[in-house]
């Protein structure tokens, strides 16, 4: 009886060791795809005010706590990272400042992630967590107000710098806020929304 009590265990203990261990190298040769969203808060009437329904939770809760008449994404970032990898990137995109100028000078940013990782909480449910997060951007302010009809010299732009350092954690495959920038004079903000899940293709 004894024999037979041990072997039902070792047996038992067996087969929860070799589900972990595969779960565990399941997690270990993951991709996961990330998606970083840049949405500006702003006071001024949007030309699209429409955004990605898998945003909704996040606008739910941006409205209520955020004093802001509109929203608009600027910005949708896709890249797929190897779990327990890193990503950095940099790119030149539309200005995150609306301005009368006829000119739109371009919005130099960055995004580096020093590590992001799947991990499981003690409820058992995938979470995913990213180390070293870091946004960098570079905002053109203009300098000198020019009605878009008026004639003469261009406007002066002078870029300054905005930044965001933190580390995060989310349920997989949920959008999470990471955090807010004001940007420029007109009391405009970019929010900072990422999520993240495993992807087999």
């Amino acid at each position: 009886m004894h024999r037979k009590v041990l072997s039902l265990i070792f047996l038992t203990l067996f087969l929860v060791c070799g589900s972990v261990q595969a779960q565990t190298q399941t997690d270990d040769e993951a991709n996961l795809e990330t998606h970083l969203y840049l949405l500006v808060g702003t006071n001024q009437d949007v030309v699209d005010s429409k955004l990605p329904s898998s945003l909704d939770s996040v606008m739910k809760q941006l409205r209520a706590t955020l004093p802001f008449k509109n929203y608009r994404l600027a910005a949708t970032l896709i890249n797929r990272v190897k779990n327990e990898g890193r990503l950095n990137l940099g790119w030149i995109g539309t200005p995150l400042v609306t301005t009368i100028s006829p000119a739109q000078p371009t919005t130099r940013s960055s995004f580096q992630l020093r590590q992001i990782k799947l991990v499981r909480n003690s409820e058992g449910q995938s979470i995913v967590q990213m180390t070293g997060f870091v946004f960098n951007a570079s905002i053109p302010i203009p300098t000198n107000a020019v009605a878009s009809n008026a004639p003469g010299p261009p406007p002066v732009f002078n870029y300054e710098g905005t930044s965001l350092s933190t580390d995060v954690s989310m349920r997989e495959g949920e959008p999470a806020i990471v955090g807010t920038l004001n940007i420029g004079p007109s009391g405009d903000a970019v929010i900072l929304v990422v999520s993240a899940k495993r992807t087999s293709k």
